[in-house]
């Protein structure tokens, strides 16, 4: 993943509302937190949430026996598509986000299904031809319509400047922030909720042994194809995001490692929840890059964490066992022994 993405301030400077400044006043009580800081703590905070969509959709590959390396491309569909939609035709951006979701999916279906057949190397080698693929496509898209304020739309190698939706409506940083970290952890009460189903279970099933699911009657390539469509949509939500927080885009910042790292942040936090990929952006973004902990080693402690994880934890931290045992313990905590403690273990 391309450290530029995540070196880009804040793009929103929209005038102050009540909202934006309880946020920054709550951010400067904690400690050695100034007006500065706050603002720095908001970009890390908008673009972990972001970066959490994208990991979710590498997440949802995973469970179900799948290393994509494309995630990337439907990222790049969706800022592309969200902006084009705001920018050139005064798209109300709920509605661009909704556009770039349906078409970020359709192109990951659209993917799966010649794909449906490989499975291992030959699939993450073929997502990634599908990714640089994408890349050079960015590359070549040249379209500019005339507006109040010129020219605006993509241009090639050059990109995609003034996807101002965000200063138009004077839409400040800070709420911007509670937005996409709103909409993330929504996604991730959805997925978490979802897991508990039919449906949830046997995506999970389907990762473990496709062959046995296969000769139990469920559908396996019916359900890779509704993963792969919902990732894509995931993906493409998180770049529309991306897109109208930092105001340009270019082809340069859809390259091959940021699939990577979203691949690197579901297997880094744990397949075991939802909440994994949240804890391997944490630990990339929040930790390494965000606190400027080991200046210039970022990338080495994060690509060696994950390798010492795929060796000793290669289902992450958050992993099945480990799920199960938190959730035991919590339901010790809420719903503590009764008088005859013996007499209630037995009936556990």
């Amino acid at each position: 993943m391309s450290d530029r993405i995540f070196s880009s301030t804040t793009a929103a400077t929209g005038t102050d509302g009540a909202v934006a400044q309880a946020v920054r006043a709550a951010l400067c009580h904690l400690p050695g937190v100034d007006n500065a800081a706050s603002a720095h703590l908001v970009g890390v905070a908008s673009d972990m949430a972001i970066m959490s969509l994208l990991a979710l959709s590498a997440y949802l590959m995973l469970l179900v026996g799948r290393v994509s390396f494309a995630q990337q491309a439907f990222f790049g569909v969706g800022a592309y598509s969200a902006g084009v939609a705001t920018a050139m035709f005064d798209v109300p951006l709920p509605l661009a986000l909704l556009a770039s979701m349906g078409l970020g999916a359709l192109c990951s279906w659209m993917l799966a299904l010649p794909t449906l057949r490989l499975s291992g190397l030959n699939y993450a080698v073929a997502t990634l031809a599908f990714g640089e693929m994408a890349r050079i496509a960015f590359s070549w898209a040249r379209w500019q319509v005339q507006t109040a304020n010129g020219p605006v739309g993509p241009m090639g190698q050059e990109g995609f400047r003034d996807i101002r939706w965000l200063l138009q409506f004077n839409l400040a940083p800070e709420v911007y922030m509670l937005l996409t970290v709103g909409v993330a952890l929504s996604v991730i009460a959805l997925l978490m909720i979802g897991e508990r189903t039919r449906v949830g279970l046997n995506l999970r099933m389907v990762g473990q042994d496709d062959l046995l699911c296969s000769s139990q009657g469920v559908a396996v390539e019916r359900l890779r194809l509704w993963a792969a469509a919902a990732a894509g949509a995931l993906a493409a939500l998180g770049g529309g995001l991306y897109a109208h927080r930092t105001t340009y885009i270019e082809p340069a910042l859809f390259d091959p490692m940021l699939g990577v790292h979203a691949v690197g942040y579901a297997l880094l936090g744990g397949l075991g929840t939802a909440l994994g990929p949240l804890l391997g952006v944490v630990l990339d973004l929040g930790l390494l890059d965000a606190t400027r902990v080991v200046p210039g080693w970022r990338m080495v402690i994060f690509g060696g964490l994950v390798a010492l994880f795929l060796r000793w934890r290669p289902r992450g931290l958050l992993d099945e066992v480990t799920v199960h045992r938190l959730k035991a313990a919590l339901v010790r905590w809420v719903r503590p022994l009764g008088p005859n403690p013996r007499a209630q273990r037995t009936r556990l």
